[in-house]
């Protein structure tokens, strides 16, 4: 099944998905992390989703207004795409290679569940960036919580997967990251999720016999083809992500773990890195980047300019007086 999160006549809904795009509202449901939350098994969800057939059909895709599919808790992004590395760290940081404690574990951070846009929204240029990028990502949505999971029971555990873009402000993350502590205002102002959550059933026949899901994966600036890439062409699947993330912790009901970004183009970047120079350019306002995922669907969002940031001084030298 595919679920949506819409907003149409001042109303927000959840609703099946059809076909020919015809969408079916749960009754009484305008939340689907509220939905996962309450029991979000995929069996579960699927019986929820089936409660559709018989009530009567809402509206088409193209009369609402596409909201992400859900409000998840937190956001891991892992970076899975050996390509992906070795090309963002040249532009990114002047580096080449991949480090070796790369292949140790599959690495994530936590971006901010807080700037989640929807799958057609206007995405405004960060405060203070020059150098914009997107970041094409397929989503594992989590849907039943659990700990320190082996890969065989996290596969349990996934509800669907959504497409996932890491709108990255360059300039700002090469700055930040020389601190050590990694990306955080270049990486705060916008994540696309949708347009849909597909549940994980629909994705099987795409498992390629090591486990991963063979997907593939477009994006476009400007209508232009930039990147095309599999998503098989992880280092680990996303039972492998979900029980690394599950270590000593929790994941909960909602949680979404980005793939990181893939090869082949997944963003500008890495394209800058591998050609030495800023071709494509940096995103501007006006830009549309299109994502397509096979078996989930498209989003398209158009950079629109931003705030000017507000001013801060810089940090003070401290006589470091002791009481």
């Amino acid at each position: 099944m595919r679920f949506a999160t819409y907003e149409y006549h001042g109303r927000r809904h959840v609703a099946v998905v059809d076909e020919d795009g015809t969408l079916r509202p749960l009754p009484g449901v305008s939340s689907l992390t509220n939905l996962l939350a309450d029991g979000g098994s995929l069996r579960n969800l699927l019986a929820a989703g089936s409660v559709t057939h018989d009530v009567p059909a809402g509206p088409h895709v193209s009369e609402v207004r596409l909201l992400a599919p859900l409000q998840p808790p937190t956001v891991r992004d892992f970076v899975t795409f050996e390509e992906h590395v070795e090309g963002v760290r040249r532009s990114v940081d002047g580096a080449t290679g991949v480090p070796e404690q790369w292949y140790a574990a599959p690495t994530f951070y936590f971006t901010n569940p807080y700037a989640v846009f929807g799958p057609y929204d206007d995405i405004p240029v960060p405060p203070g960036s020059s150098v914009l990028d997107f970041e094409l990502e397929v989503a594992a949505v989590i849907g039943v919580e659990g700990r320190d999971l082996t890969p065989e029971q996290a596969r349990d555990h996934i509800v669907g997967y959504t497409i996932f873009n890491d709108w990255s402000a360059r300039d700002l993350q090469s700055a930040e990251m020389k601190v050590g502590l990694g990306p955080c205002k270049g990486k705060d102002t916008a994540t696309t999720l949708g347009p849909y959550l597909v549940t994980a059933d629909e994705l099987e026949p795409f498992r390629d016999p090591d486990g991963f899901l063979r997907l593939a994966l477009t994006a476009e600036v400007n209508g232009e083809i930039v990147g095309k890439d599999l998503l098989s062409n992880m280092s680990w699947t996303f039972e492998e992500m979900v029980a690394y993330a599950s270590r000593g912790t929790r994941v909960v009901p909602g949680d979404v773990l980005g793939s990181g970004t893939c090869g082949n183009g997944g963003c500008l970047a890495e394209l800058w890195g591998l050609r030495g120079e800023r071709t494509p350019p940096p995103l501007k306002p006006g830009d549309v980047v299109t994502l397509t995922v096979e078996g989930i669907g498209s989003v398209s969002n158009t950079v629109v300019p931003g705030p000017e940031p507000v001013a801060l001084p810089v940090g003070r030298r401290r006589s470091r007086e002791r009481p």
